[in-house]
Formats: structure tokens, C-alpha cells, sequence
């Protein structure tokens, strides 16, 4: 590539809107752009690149714990394979919620993308509720998405009284962290950040808080094992992971194993997790899922090719109970 593509980092905790913040910018791409992006989730089963897949953009997803977390092998062969097919203008990458993106970026600067790669403005979204919770904001890794910004996006102003968005915004503006550049603040609703936004600068001078924050963790396989096809004799597969104190199960299903879009719902309803997203055949057409803080939405999405759902909590998940009420869920 004779120009570097330009690379933006997206980070934020689980349930901030990151994905829905990167499906507003995609909506609004500009037509002669060619955008791609590679995803990194927490749980062993990828969703995120399905709920993308519509807009337009060429999507990589590497599934199943922080990208940090391992020695960069699986995230360099998902990045050049992405780069060589796409051929993309502009990069986004948006690791896991539970990321540490220090490595990341090490990563992308050093030589062997420097001629590459450009850096561009990374953003972290943020939800001013978790905020306010002493939890979150005392979580090394939520430390360290935040001091790696260029741009704090506090999203979700709409479900977030003033004076919790008054209290982050003040917080900002008095520096959260100290000897740094200061940030720039933009408050949003549903991810609706302003395309104007990715001209912001980056600052390469950033630092985080902990960088040895997931030194501890163990390591994952330098290559991941390909995916079981599924079939008419297995219809689907669960798998689970563990990792920054967080658990996740989930589930990969044919794609001709049709759900009740009612008794779906009442499932994900009944449910107390942390984190819950979703993309599951219908009669009707594929729907997708997604809640966070016992708020869910519900919207339908292009055909897939499979079946997915995924719960991530702070605490153990019954796998064999869930599986047993999910698979109620489906159509007569």
C-alpha cells in the first residue's frame, strides 16, 4: 500500500455502544471511502461483526478474550488478512469491552506497520450511569480505555439523567488523568457521534494508568482452532470463557433452526446479566438482540449465515439451565 491507511481504535466497557456508535459512522461513511473493521470479543462465539455486516464495510471479527492477551500472533494474521482483501482507506478496530488496548497499540506502531498504518484520533465510549458506579470506574481496564483516548464519547445522554452527564463531563474537563494531553469531550444519544469527528488528532504521547493490567491472565493458543461446522446431526455448539473477572456462554446455531421472536424475547427479558447480544432466525427473517443494564432492543438485520447468541455476567452462568430455556425458544 503506497498510502497509509488511517486507523482508528474504538474502545469503551461492555455495554457502552461501540457497535452502535461504529453502525452511525458506517451509515454515514463518505461514498468514496472504502472503511473495514476488525472486532475482537470477549466471548469464544462473535456477534458484533453480524450486527455490522449490513453497512457496508468489510468486517474481520476475532472471537474469544482480549486481543492483548495473547502474543499478537492471531491479531496480526486477522489485521494483514483484513487489510490485504479489503484494501480499506480507513481502519476502525474496536477490541473487546474487557480490552486492554496498550498492546494494541504497540502493535500498530511498531515497524512492521509504520509504513502501513497512520494512526488516527482513538475513541472511547463511554456510558455516564456506569460512571457513577464505584465498580467501573475502578477497573483497571475501564482506567486505561479511557487515559488512551483521543475523544471521550459519553453516549446514551438520553437514558442518563443531567446530572450524571454534568458530573463525567466536569470530570473531564479537570483532567482525569494527570501529566496527559487533555481529551476532547462529545456528548451523544445512541451512538450518533458526528463522521466530522475522525479529523480529531491523535495524541501518540498518551499513557495508560496499569499497562501490565492483564500480565496475569492466561495465555491463549497462537492460532485459534477453526470453528466445527455445524451440521443437520449437530444443529448447534455452546462454548464459554473466563477472563477480568467476567464469565460468558454461548451458542452457535444452524441457520435453518428457527426461533419464536415472542418467546425469545421473554428469555432475554428474564434474564439478570451484565451483557446479552443476539442474532437469531425468525419466520420472518433474521432479528438481532442486544441488552445491557436490563435494557433490550430488538431490530431486524440482514440474512446470516448462522445463528448466535451470547451472555456475559460477573458471576458463573448455569450454561446447562440456559441452554435448556433457549432451546424452549424455538419455533414449533
Amino acid at each position: 500500500m503506497s498510502t497509509p491507511v488511517i486507523t482508528h481504535l474504538v474502545m469503551g466497557f461492555l455495554g457502552t455502544g461501540k457497535t452502535t456508535l461504529l453502525r452511525h459512522l458506517l451509515a454515514n461513511k463518505p461514498e468514496h471511502e472504502r472503511w473495514a473493521i476488525l472486532v475482537n470479543e470477549f466471548g469464544e462465539v462473535g456477534i458484533d461483526g453480524a450486527l455490522l455486516t449490513e453497512q457496508g464495510a468489510m468486517i474481520k471479527e476475532v472471537p474469544g478474550g482480549c486481543l492483548c492477551c495473547v502474543s499478537g500472533l492471531p491479531f496480526q494474521i486477522g489485521l494483514n488478512a483484513l487489510l490485504h482483501k479489503a484494501k480499506p482507506d480507513r481502519l476502525f478496530i474496536e477490541p473487546s469491552g474487557l480490552g486492554h488496548p496498550s498492546q494494541i497499540l504497540k502493535t500498530l506502531t511498531n515497524e512492521h506497520y509504520q509504513d502501513v498504518l497512520q494512526l488516527g484520533a482513538t475513541f472511547c465510549v463511554v456510558d455516564p450511569r456506569q460512571w457513577a458506579q464505584a465498580r467501573y470506574p475502578a477497573h483497571e481496564t475501564y482506567q486505561d480505555q479511557l487515559a488512551l483516548a483521543d475523544v471521550l464519547v459519553l453516549n446514551k445522554a438520553d437514558l442518563s439523567s443531567p446530572e450524571l452527564v454534568a458530573n463525567l463531563q466536569a470530570a473531564i474537563s479537570k483532567g482525569l488523568f494527570a501529566n496527559q494531553a487533555a481529551q476532547a469531550c462529545v456528548t451523544v444519544s445512541q451512538g450518533q457521534l458526528d463522521v466530522n469527528w475522525l479529523q480529531a488528532p491523535h495524541n501518540t504521547e498518551r499513557k495508560a494508568a496499569s499497562p501490565a493490567a492483564h500480565a496475569n491472565n492466561s495465555a491463549r493458543p497462537l492460532i485459534a482452532k477453526s470453528e466445527p461446522r455445524l451440521s443437520r446431526a449437530q444443529p448447534w455448539r455452546r462454548y464459554s470463557n473466563l477472563g477480568q473477572d467476567h464469565y460468558s456462554v454461548g451458542w452457535r446455531f444452524l441457520a435453518d433452526m428457527c426461533f419464536d421472536l415472542s418467546k425469545v424475547e421473554a428469555f432475554c427479558r428474564s434474564l439478570k446479566v451484565a451483557r446479552l447480544k443476539a442474532v437469531l432466525p425468525m419466520a420472518d427473517g433474521w432479528w438481532a438482540f442486544n441488552m445491557v443494564e436490563e435494557q433490550l432492543s430488538i431490530y431486524r438485520l440482514a440474512p446470516q449465515t448462522e445463528g448466535r447468541f451470547e451472555l456475559i455476567d460477573l458471576e458463573p452462568l448455569p450454561a446447562q439451565l440456559l441452554q435448556k430455556q433457549l432451546l424452549a425458544t424455538r419455533a414449533e
